[in-house]
């Protein structure tokens, strides 16, 4: 939802938020611009609570920067075979757009050593477990 799990920007709302340095880390991924606003990451800390975010390989780089003891997790497919039969299944891109994400994704894969945990999600309610007890290690908490 808009405002609760998402801020949707205009095209000039983003740029204008890249010009002004509001944003933690931010790109172009598959045709859209994607960002971390850094007055969201600040108010979850605020909460006094542990800020978990998606994001790829180029904005790990640049939180990694910008935060030097943040904990990265990369959260990788079984193997390049299984994240492409993912992307067929998922049926939402088209031949060519799954092409460019089978390239990029294996840039990420070989990448993962630069994060301090690999999560493999072969199957999702473990790959969930997984990162919750990754959190909870790292906050020392049991809701992260």
């Amino acid at each position: 939802m808009d405002g609760e799990h998402y801020h949707f920007l205009t095209a000039e709302e983003f740029e204008d938020r890249v010009d002004s340095g509001q944003f933690l880390e931010h790109v172009t991924y598959a045709g859209n611009r994607y960002g971390t606003l850094r007055s969201e990451v600040d108010r979850i800390l605020g909460c006094g609570r542990s800020p978990v975010v998606e994001i790829e390989l180029a904005g790990a780089r640049a939180v990694r920067r910008m935060i030097p003891d943040a904990v990265s997790v990369f959260i990788a497919p079984p193997s390049s075979q299984e994240l492409s039969a993912r992307l067929e299944r998922r049926a939402t891109d088209t031949q060519g757009e799954i092409a460019e994400r089978l390239r990029t994704g294996e840039i990420e894969l070989a990448a993962r050593d630069e994060f301090d945990h690999v999560v493999i999600n072969e199957d999702v309610e473990t790959a969930v477990d997984e990162l919750a007890r990754i959190v909870r290690s790292v906050t020392g908490s049991a809701d992260g």
